[in-house]
């Protein structure tokens, strides 16, 4: 099999294409013949070093965590019925996704409907199953008014989609460049996070009630500044940190204010946990309620280049890397 390896710690440039053994799925397993992969900001995080202290990845290794494709070959005491099926599924330890072939345990992998395109699969392995997990957390309810945070990632348009659906208003925060593409979604309001005075301008959308929910997923200090328009009673999810930190309330202020903040712990789900949410995320998907915002796509011998994509910031929505790999 062809896989995009780190071969040291550093800058993009690091990715080598190799050839190595297909890898065999052991009892509980399956072999995915591997069409579409998903990426993620933390994947060029741990890439360049910088991690070290938190995620076990050491150099030579093959990073990714979520693939989508069709099932090769399936390991013992599997069904032999999901030979052929169309699968996207998370991978344990969120390593060897970059490759044109991957084993997923059996109940990892879950069946995409013909009507769902792979790359759309691919796109809701961390990002739909987070949105949904957030929502969960914060109890988005039809009353509610949302400010979305980093809107124009593939997280945040997610975001965005489930709020037009749940809540009574959204407004989505994101740079001036990304916004006209926003559009689609259906915020009620969208602001320039790179204009000065953007806080003034979704307090001002909010009226005096405040957001009841804002969703993080920048970190700080954007975050932080979002935080000061919670409602009393507000709930803050603090997850994002591509900022370089977690954003945080003063306990004085969220006591004093009865809010509801929660983090990262809440995106960190079990397998079971993540599996049900990706199976509801393709039942959105399929009612129209969402579709992941797909901005660009890299073969997998240009992995570099999509974490160069990634870490420019310049990028719209998901970036998936192209395998090609669903052929025996």
């Amino acid at each position: 099999m062809r896989a995009a390896m780190v071969t040291r710690f550093g800058g993009p440039e690091v990715f080598e294409l190799v050839e190595m053994p297909d890898p065999v799925p052991g009892a509980g397993e399956v072999l995915i013949g591997v069409e579409m992969i998903d990426t993620l900001l933390l994947e060029t995080v741990v890439r360049s070093g910088t991690a070290q202290d938190y995620w076990p990845m050491r150099p030579p290794y093959v990073p990714g965590g979520g693939v989508a494709g069709r099932v090769l070959q399936v390991g013992e005491d599997v069904r032999q019925d999901l030979l052929g099926r169309r699968v996207v599924a998370g991978i344990r330890g969120a390593e060897n996704g970059y490759a044109d072939r991957a084993v997923a345990a059996a109940e990892a992998a879950v069946t995409v409907p013909y009507t769902v395109d792979l790359a759309v699969a691919a796109a809701l392995v961390h990002d739909a199953t987070t949105a949904l997990a957030l929502f969960d957390a914060t109890k988005v309810g039809r009353r509610d008014e949302v400010l979305v945070v980093g809107a124009s990632g593939g997280l945040g348009a997610l975001c965005v989609q489930l709020a037009r659906a749940r809540a009574a208003k959204v407004v989505a925060v994101a740079r001036g460049a990304k916004l006209a593409r926003l559009e689609q979604y259906g915020a009620d309001a969208l602001i320039d996070v790179d204009q000065r005075d953007w806080v003034d301008q979704a307090r001002a959308v909010f009226g005096g009630h405040g957001a009841d929910v804002v969703l993080d997923n920048i970190g700080a200090p954007l975050g932080e500044a979002a935080s000061t328009l919670l409602a009393r009673g507000g709930r803050f999810s603090a997850h994002g940190a591509a900022g370089g930190r977690f954003s945080s309330v003063e306990r004085r202020v969220a006591d004093a204010l009865n809010l509801s903040v929660t983090g990262i712990e809440v995106a960190q789900l079990a397998d079971h946990d993540r599996t049900r949410y990706i199976e509801q995320a393709l039942r959105e998907v399929a009612a129209g309620v969402i579709a992941p915002a797909i901005g660009q796509t890299f073969p997998l011998d240009q992995a570099g280049a999509a974490h160069a994509a990634i870490e420019s910031r310049t990028v719209f929505g998901k970036t998936l890397i192209t395998a090609g790999g669903a052929r025996p």
